[in-house]
């Protein structure tokens, strides 16, 4: 194990108030209550544990540059995990989650240094049942996905990043996607049964979250409590087709992807079953590597369709005008050197812009229900070619919901300020993707019931301190949000 770069000697007196950021941290002490455990304070591993994909946002990289932990620790069991707790309680460090680093917004990125919780060493599956699944949280998705096929099932939903993102990073950072148009957003009942977290409280407890008390950890950055196990929900294993429809025009295939969208809500019987439905206007598709070729300069739609409805989906194609251009398993693109669905959509795309044009951001933009596809058409008037989109089609509460990942020609930080208020101005929600602070990206207002439960699990305030506005401004009686 190398030597942390700073020490503090002495360790400063026992304190149960809340953790204030600049506070001396004792690091020789906190390693030796962690002795035994997988630490490490090599400069490589300390710049490994706080990359993420908040580089995605020239506003984040520049503003998260050189915020690095102090310690890695990689648990194995959960009580390692507890007792890499108690030490950073009895010894006052900050601690910070990661998983595997898919995530956006730079919550794996300690601002005040500490301990990087690195939690991809906790990857078992407990149990598989029918319908669902316990699982340690730092398990891969696809992983994960692989294990319940053998029993005939799958994940309801997962990120464009499937085969690297953890199911806990997904949980403690994610929303919703690829499946969400069949199953909801992951905060909607029945997609997740149960989380338990550890606690930073003295002693630290492991505490189990069920029914809407899961919302308590759901999309909370691991401000509140270190998630070490998840009972995920399971559906039946489909072999979906991955298909490419062209369309003449975008607002053609808005149309088309709102109407199939609509059916896919009112159908119970599941004569129209799809599991991924995104739209892409022709100025995004020359990013997509391997499908220049195939998508001859068209707007697209890129969906994933149960085999059984396929003939009902390519007629709703037909009807709009468009022709279907590539289909097939996921297995069958990759052998034929085509991308699958799953990598053209949500933050994937930004992802293939950026491969070779770094001049582009992104913005997350929720669309007014019910979605108007004249609002978009408006809107891409207005805006030019400062804004190329694409919008991902999902369930929210059982109503058929509309979200954008346009992306951005990126200018400087004003640019972003000044296209986020044109879009709250035509009724449209942002979750800004250019903050680290959990209550400025989406919600927008402070979520009472997480900030309890950080009071009775975080009480010190050390879990992943600077991203809970409400924390700082309340509690600290400092201004939210700052380094």
């Amino acid at each position: 194990m190398s030597s942390p770069e700073t020490q503090v000697s002495e360790s400063p007196a026992r304190s149960s108030a809340p953790y204030r950021p600049g506070e001396p941290k004792n690091l020789l002490a906190l390693q030796q209550a962690l002795a035994g455990l997988d630490c490490d304070s090599s400069g490589p591993t300390r710049e490994r544990a706080a990359a993420d994909f908040h580089w995605y946002s020239p506003v984040l990289a520049a503003a998260l540059a050189g915020r690095l932990p102090d310690l890695v620790v990689r648990p194995r069991s959960v009580e390692e995990v507890l007792r890499v707790a108690a030490a950073c309680v009895e010894h006052r460090v900050p601690l910070t989650v990661r998983g595997a680093g898919t995530g956006n917004y730079g919550q794996c990125v300690p601002l005040h240094g500490g301990v990087s919780l690195d939690m991809s060493g906790l990857n078992r599956v407990l149990e598989l049942g029918d319908g669902w699944a316990r699982v340690e949280a730092g398990i891969v998705m696809f992983d994960l996905n692989e294990a319940a096929r053998k029993t005939g099932q799958q994940l309801r939903m997962w990120p464009s990043t499937e085969r690297i993102a953890t199911l806990g990073g997904f949980i403690a950072g994610g929303h919703s996607g690829i499946g969400s148009i069949r199953h909801g957003i992951l905060a909607d009942p029945g997609n997740v049964r149960a989380l338990q977290v550890v606690t930073l409280e003295d002693p630290p407890r492991l505490v189990e979250l069920r029914g809407a008390d899961i919302q308590k950890a759901h999309h909370a950055y691991g401000t509140n409590g270190i998630l070490v196990t998840v009972d995920i929900a399971l559906t039946g294993a489909v072999d979906w087709q991955h298909v490419i429809a062209l369309f003449p025009d975008y607002p053609a295939a808005l149309q088309c992807a709102l109407d199939i969208g609509q059916r896919v809500c009112q159908t119970a019987n599941g004569s129209l079953d799809v599991f991924q439905l995104s739209t892409v206007e022709r100025r995004i598709t020359p990013y997509y590597d391997g499908l220049r070729e195939r998508l001859q300069d068209q707007d697209a739609i890129f969906a994933q369709v149960a085999p059984s409805s396929l003939g009902t989906f390519e007629a709703c194609v037909r009807a709009a005008g468009g022709r279907v251009a590539v289909r097939g398993s996921e297995s069958e693109l990759i052998a034929a050197g085509l991308p699958p669905a799953t990598e053209c959509a949500y933050n994937h795309t930004t992802l293939q812009a950026l491969k070779t044009d770094r001049g582009v951001t992104y913005l997350q933009v929720a669309y007014p229900v019910p979605f108007d596809p004249r609002l978009v058409a408006a809107q891409c008037e207005r805006f030019g070619d400062e804004v190329l989109m694409h919008h991902e089609f999902s369930q929210a509460g059982g109503a058929l919901t509309v979200f954008a990942l346009p992306l951005v020609r990126y200018f400087d930080e004003s640019q972003l300020r000044d296209l986020i208020a044109s879009f709250e101005a035509d009724g449209c929600l942002i979750f800004d993707p250019h903050t680290w602070v959990l209550e400025d990206g989406g919600m927008k207002q402070v979520d009472e019931l997480q900030l309890a439960f950080k009071r009775q699990a975080d009480p010190m305030g050390l879990m992943n301190p600077g991203k809970v506005r409400a924390w700082d401004e309340r509690v600290l009686g400092i201004p939210g949000g700052t380094l």
